[in-house]
């Protein structure tokens, strides 16, 4: 196969992601959920660990990620993607992101 033959399998097999479908919003929520995961797995596995030092060195890690999803969110906040203290603007938002992602599933 020559090397022109494989760049287009290769364009052939790269699905293309509509426009409008990511977002920095997207990919903002994405890393806020996925933060979010990670305190909820460093709680659980302080509460699985024995060994005091490990003990110690997780809750340092949980700090951080705390930390972390705070910074995610404030952000999130700021630019208007995330709109935790009002609960009416956040599900007439979210009910906007799901008709796109329905658009785009067809």
């Amino acid at each position: 196969m020559t090397k022109k033959d494989e760049e287009k399998q290769l364009e052939a097999e790269v699905q293309v992601v509509p426009e409008g479908l990511i977002d920095d919003m997207v990919i903002a929520t994405d890393l806020l959920v996925s933060a979010k995961a990670g305190v909820r797995n460093i709680a659980v596995a302080i509460t699985e660990t024995a060994t005091p030092s490990v003990k110690k060195i997780l809750r340092r890690e949980l700090d951080n990620a705390i930390e972390l999803h705070d910074k995610l969110a404030q952000y999130m906040i700021k630019n208007e993607m995330y709109h935790a203290y009002d609960i009416d603007e956040q599900l007439e938002h979210d009910l906007k992101k799901a008709d796109i992602a329905l658009k785009f599933s067809k």
